[in-house]
């Protein structure tokens, strides 16, 4: 149990940081088809919003000013995601080699914006005390709070997006875009809109998923380039445009990499569950659990 209890643990914590940085960029790549290279960069910005709000509300890192950190990184990513689909991203969706050059092109800026503004040394953004501690399970074993409320957040996150994507109108439109957009343009619905507000969405997820990141550590220019690849092998494993997909391929990874790091190194894990990845692809193109077109062949 001893040895068990941690290395759970350890792979339930990385699932779930995977699957916070994961969900918005497979509604995005699931519905417009647009590889956005630029999602690390929204997961920046939700970094930058609890470092933001402890300097305007106080060096002194509180549950309040947490709480007030998430509605930031999401209005701030939201609508910086709204921008750049609006005058970027709008008029690229039909040529998808130029929108990956396009999306690059904005992560650079991000980037450079961020180092501009806040400097390129990395920053601590203040948390709540007991987010340093950690729960005391035996004499050897200490679980930190930090990450267990980041397997918190993410259930929660979960479950808003179920709810929103299946329960409402909103997210009716979404799913209809994403399943037959052609058939969606002719009952009535404004797929342009439906795509603005996807992309904006998917941004905003990537911005809370960036408040979560900013609780373990420091947050720099380059933070979210750090979570990139493991999101992009987590949307194409599971399965492009489903939240179930996400889920199964946060799971598989996450409680993966610990084990394989355990027998190996860390590098040398990477490479393991990039070639599990691409042999998986081999029998199960499109992902463990993609989502159901619903068109005629």
């Amino acid at each position: 149990m001893g040895d068990i209890l941690p290395f759970l643990f350890n792979g339930l914590s990385i699932s779930s940081i995977l699957l916070l940085t994961s969900i918005g960029l497979s509604i995005v790549f699931g519905m417009m088809g647009v590889i956005n290279f630029a999602h690390g960069e929204f997961i920046m910005i939700g970094c930058y919003s609890s470092y933001i709000v402890s300097l305007v509300l106080g060096n002194e890192g509180t549950w309040f000013t947490l709480l007030i950190a998430f509605f930031l990184s999401f209005i701030l990513s939201f609508g910086i995601g709204f921008l750049v689909e609006k005058f970027i991203i709008k008029r690229l969706y039909a040529r998808p080699l130029d929108s990956i050059l396009a999306t690059w092109g904005v992560s650079l800026i991000l980037q450079q914006l961020a180092r501009n503004i806040f400097g390129s040394n990395n920053v601590n953004a203040p948390m709540p005390k007991i987010l340093n501690t950690g729960w005391k399970v035996s004499e050897d074993i200490t679980l930190p709070y930090n990450r267990i409320l980041i397997i918190f957040i993410s259930l929660l996150l979960c479950l808003f997006v179920y709810y929103f994507m299946y329960k409402t109108p909103k997210g009716r439109i979404l799913q209809s875009v994403m399943q037959n957009r052609s058939m969606a343009a002719c009952i009535g619905i404004n797929t342009k809109k439906a795509d603005s507000f996807a992309f904006s969405f998917g941004c905003g997820l990537a911005g809370i998923a960036g408040i979560c990141i900013s609780m373990l550590g420091s947050i720099g220019p380059s933070t979210g380039q750090n979570y990139i690849i493991d999101t992009f092998l987590v949307v194409i494993l599971g399965g492009i445009g489903g939240l179930r997909g996400s889920v199964l391929g946060a799971l598989l990874i996450g409680m993966s990499s610990p084990f394989i790091e355990s027998i190996t190194s860390s590098s040398m894990a990477k490479v393991i569950i990039l070639c599990l990845v691409l042999i998986t692809l081999q029998y199960k193109p499109q992902g463990l659990s993609p989502m159901k077109d619903r068109t005629i062949d």
